[in-house]
């Protein structure tokens, strides 16, 4: 056997490489498309006019889900959770969820007056409200503790937001957090970091 018949002998291929080449394809288009989206990353439209003037109806953003396995959201994050809970929302294969900003963190004493919110009894720097305007206090109008678990969120658009000032809603369990709003990435004319 000369040295060319053994090359070509080497470059043929079996069956069975095939398939096991063809299922590793298969396998993380799988993962892309079910994994990735459920444990990773996923885009979510805004519907509502809550968070405005930050974001507006209609625009799609990135929201990333592996950083709060390793630590909370920090202040002024902008979230996506579940309003009724993550359990609820799979039990009945719930797809509503709210976009909000983080304002009180685990442990802290929030409390609104006025227009102004209050962190341990110290006014916290307020940037994102539209108009600069909160029409009411709900159920911060007295001092609220969050648990070692619990974050208080604010739409921007404080008028016509449903955001943990509602008893419905309440402080956000970390575990009802879906992820953190990382990009708006439709339309182009808005695309960056909100």
């Amino acid at each position: 056997m000369n040295g060319e018949e053994e090359e070509k002998k080497k470059k043929k291929r079996s069956p069975v490489s095939y398939i096991i080449e063809c299922s590793i394809y298969v396998i993380m288009i799988l993962l892309c498309v079910f994994w990735v989206p459920e444990h990773v990353i996923q885009r979510t439209v805004v519907n509502g006019s809550s968070m405005q003037d930050t974001l507006h109806t209609g625009e799609s953003l990135l929201v990333e889900k592996v950083s709060y396995h390793f630590g909370g959201p920090g202040r002024y994050d902008i979230v996506v959770f579940y309003p009724h809970g993550r359990a609820q929302a799979e039990e009945q294969k719930e797809e509503e969820y709210y976009v909000k900003r983080v304002f009180g963190l685990p442990g802290e004493t929030i409390q609104i007056k006025g227009n102004e919110i209050y962190i341990n009894n110290e006014v916290i720097p307020d940037e994102y409200a539209k108009n600069g305007v909160m029409d009411t206090a709900g159920i911060a109008g007295e001092p609220i503790t969050l648990g070692e678990d619990e974050y208080f969120v604010l739409g921007d658009n404080r008028q016509v937001s449903k955001d943990s000032r509602e008893p419905e809603v309440g402080p956000v369990k970390k575990e009802n957090i879906a992820g953190h709003v990382i990009l708006r990435i439709w339309p182009l004319s808005t695309f960056g970091i909100p």
